[in-house]
């Protein structure tokens, strides 16, 4: 055999060796973490050798490693408005850290109708109604429209207006639809439906009702869908696998190490208020087929999404600041980083530009009497 041709095989040997390394590589990032991969990590951390090992970073710190491309703050602040949509993003003080934990307490009567964001008509009686004949009365579909429609009851008892109840007696009525949602504000033809539906219920039951100008609620709601357009906001923050996959089982895994307990949904977890009854703090969401899946541990998630639906969450409960910490947790114990939608990494100056026009928005809720996490503000952005 010629120099040449050792050469030549020598060389072929080498390439082969690279591409059945290559391969392996790629087969074994391919191949998902599972919950018993964190378990076997959790165990090497905690034995001697660990002692050795360098400090850990505060979760603060990841955004720090790499190169980062910074996003423009759409990317990250993404309101969802309302068909007359603008955004405004005024600016405040930033946030502070706080735990994940949370404490369940007794839930709130469930608010009803309010004349900042209803559309209320008095149903007047002659004498007192009982509860089982105004829920008889009911109709069949409680909207009009887009908009919820709902009637009320004064508690002959207690005084408390609430919906009507069995074995319950009311001595005084109202209806109701709201002025503005999502799907936009009342118009003059649900309006009118709403007028329609109103005028048979009370005769139904024998009252009479006195509908407001039709005018002046309409142009009341374009104002308030106005507002609302401006003032909704949704945040999400991606958590993208930097080498190894992930199975549905550790990204659950790790997520109830902070708190996040199961959804309703196939792929989807929450992080509960302070309060029940309260919309999640947080939801964490992922590929709902690989959730379903037969044996979910052969799933590969590449990404799962964090959410936060700013404005039915109260400020009070810090709720931008649990959602950095969750991402920033998440991504050091599951070797991920944290992106916006298009997978720009999302630096610290970024998410505290955020957290200020949050403040802001908080503010501006405040000044309307629509704050975060109301149940006026719930309905209104829903």
């Amino acid at each position: 055999m010629s120099t040449l041709q050792l050469s030549l095989a020598i060389i072929g040997g080498l390439v082969l060796a690279g591409v059945v390394a290559y391969n392996a590589w790629i087969t074994r990032n391919s191949v998902p973490r599972t919950p018993r991969e964190r378990h076997s990590a959790d165990e090497a951390a905690q034995s001697p050798a660990s002692d050795t090992a360098e400090d850990v970073p505060h979760p603060a710190e990841l955004e720090h490693r790499g190169e980062r491309i910074e996003p423009v703050l759409h990317d990250a602040f993404e309101a969802v408005s309302l068909p007359s949509g603008s955004e405004e993003r005024p600016h405040a003080p930033s946030v502070v850290p706080v735990t994940l934990n949370t404490v369940v307490h007794t839930p709130d009567k469930k608010p009803g109708l309010d004349a900042l964001i209803d559309v209320i008509t008095p149903l007047l009686l002659d004498s007192p109604v009982s509860g089982d004949a105004l829920i008889a009365a009911l109709p069949g579909t409680r909207r009009v429209g887009s908009k919820p429609f709902a009637v009320e009851g004064e508690n002959a008892e207690s005084g408390d207006w609430e919906s009507p109840r069995p074995g319950q007696r009311y001595s005084a009525l109202q209806a109701g639809v709201q002025l503005a949602n999502r799907s936009g504000a009342l118009n003059d033809i649900e309006f009118s439906e709403y007028v329609v539906k109103a005028q048979a219920y009370a005769d139904a039951v024998g009252a009479a009702p006195e509908f407001p100008d039709m005018r002046a609620e309409v142009a009341r709601a374009r104002e308030l869908d106005a507002f609302a357009s401006g003032h909704d906001a949704q945040l999400g923050f991606t958590l993208r696998a930097r080498r190894a996959a992930w199975s549905p089982g550790y990204v659950t895994q790790n997520a109830a190490q902070i708190g996040f307990v199961a959804g309703s949904l196939p792929g989807r977890m929450v992080l509960s208020g302070s309060q029940s009854g309260q919309a999640p703090i947080l939801s964490l969401s992922y590929d709902s087929q690989a959730a379903m899946a037969e044996d979910p541990e052969k799933s590969a998630l590449r990404e799962f999404t964090l959410s936060l639906e700013v404005t039915h969450v109260p400020r009070s409960e810090q709720p931008f600041v649990r959602l950095r910490q969750a991402a920033a947790t998440m991504a050091q114990a599951m070797d991920g980083v944290v992106t916006d939608d298009a997978g720009q990494p999302l630096s610290t100056e970024t998410m505290d530009h955020i957290g200020a026009d949050l403040e802001g928005l908080y503010d501006a809720l405040d000044s309307r009497d629509l704050s975060a996490g109301s149940p006026q503000a719930r309905r209104l952005f829903s």
